[in-house]
């Protein structure tokens, strides 16, 4: 059991029949009235977000989320494979399920995969990526005073913003949570 006094980022409970992840939690204690735990909670099944508040004292069920390492192989339309490691069956997943998550994901990347007693709702992501620029404008010279980015194309489709000096054919490196560019690889 979990007390919503004790909600941290990340933390996984069964409430109604559903399993939420907790997104953002803030303790309030306001000047009158009881104290209380305002959030953001996600639904881990279907992807819905909302905004909750519980009393303190409320408790929950804590739900187990299993998370595998296994190896994404490609996309064939609506389905991405991916392959177990070790016992090297491969598990189909809706791109519905995944989309979000694999726009920063070559092929033959390791990720796990997300279950709820035997169901898979999702994949998490290697935090940090390298990937190639394939597509940017040129930057010109002496604009970095301001710390100016571009969008630039990687590898995988996906858009970023860049400093101005990258260009095409340079690997960066990307955090996969947010999109952001951390530096050349």
């Amino acid at each position: 059991m979990i007390v919503a006094g004790d909600f941290k980022n990340g933390t996984t409970f069964e409430m109604d029949g559903q399993v939420y992840q907790i997104i953002e939690f803030q303790h309030v204690k306001p000047g009158k009235g009881a104290a209380f735990v305002r959030t953001k909670i996600r639904n881990v099944i279907t992807g819905a977000t909302v905004e909750r508040t519980f009393n303190p004292t409320d408790k929950f069920e804590k739900a187990q989320i299993n998370r595998r390492d296994m190896e994404y192989l490609y996309n064939d339309g609506d389905l991405a494979y991916f392959m177990d490691t070790e016992t090297y069956e491969q598990l189909p997943l809706n791109m519905s399920q995944v989309k979000d998550a694999l726009q920063f994901v070559k092929e033959n990347t390791v990720c796990k995969v997300l279950s709820y007693k035997d169901n898979v709702f999702g994949i998490e992501p290697p935090m940090f990526v390298e990937l190639e620029v394939i597509a940017t404008e040129p930057g010109f010279k002496g604009d970095t005073a301001t710390g100016a980015t571009k969008p630039a194309t990687v590898e995988t489709g996906a858009q970023v913003k860049v400093p101005l000096f990258i260009e095409i054919g340079e690997k960066i490196q990307i955090d996969t949570r947010t999109g952001e560019y951390l530096g050349r690889a």
